[in-house]
């Protein structure tokens, strides 16, 4: 079973740049994208409706041509839910989940607070909020890929300039910690860990100066899974070859 990832940064853009060619290709189960920067009523263009696949978008109700979120998938799930309840964070469209039997498949996007204190404060308590939600999930007895650009850094090698980084919202020690939470306490896996212990890769480069040709990156885009899905997690990727978005693809290879 093969699912991808994206942080598409706007799939109209991403489009135009070939990413729907590409997805033809990797002949994925499910694609989560986040990003996706547009209305569903924006999206009439057959490619947005990639052939053979069921897609549904979750888009930012708050504003237009902001957020918003995608999970395309070869089987037709059994549903699909678009809220958490609460509604700062649902109505910007950072959450899709769709059912298949006991897997769930989430496609997330967690706030940045890149911006200024204010978002960062509302990062910071949405990371608060989302830690019973993914405890209770953890102890569902469902088996759960979480999806997405969760926009925190978790350890030395997953960011070119650690030391510099240290108080910049994505590598701060509190977000870093939260991931320690989920990661130690909660029992939920890293999957590119569980497969490359050491490696040293990234997602996400600047589009500032040359970060991307200089691969000065940041790996913020994860599939976070259940212990039995870690178990089943056999390849992973990142691909950098062609440049759809900031973000690069984050595909991985499940065991049946």
């Amino acid at each position: 079973m093969r699912i991808i990832s994206l942080n598409a940064n706007g799939i109209r853009s991403a489009a135009t740049k070939g990413v729907f060619e590409w997805l033809r290709a990797q002949d994925a189960d499910v694609v989560c994208l986040q990003e996706t920067k547009a209305q569903e009523a924006q999206l009439s263009d057959p490619m947005f409706r990639p052939d053979g696949h069921h897609c549904f978008y979750h888009d930012a109700r708050s504003k237009k041509g902001y957020s918003g979120v995608a999970i395309y998938s070869k089987r037709e799930p059994d549903e699909v839910r678009v809220s958490l309840g609460r509604e700062d964070f649902d109505c910007e469209g950072r959450y899709i989940e769709a059912r298949f039997g006991n897997l769930s498949v989430v496609s997330f996007y967690i706030p940045s607070g890149s911006s200024g204190d204010e978002r960062q404060q509302y990062k910071f308590r949405v990371m608060e909020w989302l830690t019973p939600i993914l405890r209770e999930w953890a102890a569902s007895g469902r088996e759960y890929v979480l999806c997405g650009d969760w926009n925190i850094v978790h350890t030395r090698n997953d960011i070119k300039n650690w030391t510099s980084n240290q108080k910049n919202s994505g590598c701060l020690p509190e977000e870093r910690a939260w991931l320690d939470l989920l990661f130690k306490e909660i029992g939920w896996v890293d999957s590119f860990r569980a497969i490359k212990p050491d490696a040293v890769e990234y997602t996400w480069w600047s589009n500032r100066g040359a970060a991307r040709a200089n691969n000065v990156g940041w790996r913020i885009d994860y599939q976070i899974v259940t212990p039995g899905m870690g178990a089943r997690a056999r390849e992973c990727a990142i691909y950098r070859d062609e440049r759809f978005s900031d973000h690069a693809p984050y595909t991985v290879d499940y065991a049946e």
